[in-house]
């Protein structure tokens, strides 16, 4: 299966997301969080935040974190995860964050507590950090057995594009991850994937090091992004031309924007830095009820 770009869920979804970059709604929350006095808590594996009316449609429009139903109409909550905590505490510098009841905890103390409670933590923070600063909206993939699905806006406009797999490696060049070793598992989720109408994107840290602190997490470790989909002959013979004296299995045919493998069958191409969304035709007069 082949994706077209983006799959707006109604009609001038595509010019209302136009009109309201992410990254915009993105600055004004970050403002609209950091002169508030509310405190992200742990609870299980995660962390709860109350909002205000204000920041809770921010949130909203932001698409960070999931609302939790109360009959306090006055008030927010918002159940966030480890990655979606520390990005908003510190790519963002906008969320503070308490412990255990006691005073408000700096970015390296709750680097240290987040890593006490995975230690894979870094991992998945810098792959989320890499998504989130292209201006992606990144969201659990639990559902479709990936790490994570990435929107190219609110979820209430469009539909995702791309299921991740994050794969890691040591500074050393030694794989760690284990992901997608076997052919069958790439199989699954391409197909799993596609089913959906969702490109797999396999993002490889590279540099991890249980040892590393936080500054030399960013300055150490790069990802590396893939996309991969199903190689399809009936749409590529045509661009493939052989020399005699080379097997077809053994090429290579690169362009600027994409990779085609013959022994492997599947598309390689980088993941682009997402900007401004694309305008399409719709065909749904449904509005969203989220308030931009």
């Amino acid at each position: 299966m082949e994706l077209s770009g983006p799959r707006w869920k109604g009609k001038n979804y595509a010019q209302i997301a136009n009109s309201n970059p992410m990254s915009e709604i993105i600055a004004q929350l970050q403002v609209c969080l950091s002169n508030s006095e509310s405190a992200a808590l742990p609870i299980g594996t995660d962390f709860l935040l109350e909002t205000e009316p204000e920041l809770t449609d921010l949130f909203n429009c932001t698409s960070f974190g999931r609302q939790l139903k109360t009959s306090n109409g006055s008030k927010g909550y918002f159940q966030l995860s480890p990655e979606e905590t520390f990005y908003l505490h510190h790519y963002l510098n906008c969320l503070k964050v308490l412990i255990n009841n006691a005073n408000l905890i700096n970015v390296n103390d709750l680097w240290n507590f987040m890593r006490s409670r995975n230690e894979l933590f870094p991992i998945y923070y810098r792959a989320y950090m890499h998504l989130r600063s292209k201006n992606w909206v990144v969201k659990s993939g639990t559902n479709n057995g990936v790490d994570y699905v990435v929107y190219r806006h609110h979820p209430e406009l469009v539909h995702s594009e791309y299921a991740v797999i994050v794969d890691w490696e040591k500074e050393s060049g030694e794989k760690e991850g284990g992901r997608l070793r076997v052919w069958s598992d790439l199989h699954c989720a391409v197909r799993a994937c596609n089913g959906v109408a969702k490109a797999v994107l396999l993002l490889n840290v590279m540099g991890y090091e249980v040892k590393f602190s936080l500054p030399e997490l960013l300055e150490r470790m790069t990802v590396g992004e893939r996309q991969i989909t199903r190689w399809l002959p009936s749409q590529c013979r045509d661009d493939c031309k052989l020399d005699n004296d080379v097997e077809a299995d053994d090429i290579d045919v690169a362009s600027d924007k994409n990779v085609i493998n013959h022994t492997t069958r599947y598309w390689v191409v980088p993941l682009q830095t997402q900007t401004q969304p694309e305008i399409g035709e719709e065909d749904s007069d449904y509005a969203p009820s989220m308030s931009l």
